[in-house]
């Protein structure tokens, strides 16, 4: 009885190392096929100049003077096309309002949301190329 339960052993593995080969090799050809395009990645630093801020004006709603309904202020230096300029009147909030500008005139529409006077209390500027 012993012999014959060791013979019967040897064909269980025998078919389970076969069944763990066809997995291995289904494997290896589907990571095989994969292509990865050319990329590039590199490093390197500049100097990051600011810009600086004036003649900031809030310009008020007509029919309600507790509404903000845009901000103009110049930026000392006129920024490359295709920046982003955003600005922001409440600290604590991540209102963001979308800023466009002429040269180094800049106009943000602060009515979406609704920029409230009571609550503006820092002006916050952002220009990036």
């Amino acid at each position: 009885m012993r012999s014959m339960n060791r013979v019967g052993v040897v064909p269980r593995i025998l078919i389970l190392a076969i069944i763990a080969s066809i997995i291995a090799g289904s494997v290896y050809a589907f990571t095989a096929s994969n292509t990865v395009p050319t990329s590039q990645v590199g490093e390197g630093a500049a100097v990051v100049s600011g810009y600086d801020v004036s003649s900031v004006h809030y310009n008020l709603n007509s029919a309600n003077a507790s509404y903000v309904d845009s901000i103009t202020f110049n930026l000392d230096v006129t920024p490359a096309a295709g920046s982003t300029i955003r600005a922001k009147l409440v600290e604590t909030t991540n209102d963001w309002y979308t800023c466009t500008n002429t040269g180094t005139s800049v106009t943000c529409n602060t009515t979406s949301p609704q920029a409230i006077v009571a609550d503006a209390n820092n002006l916050s500027v952002v220009v990036a190329q």
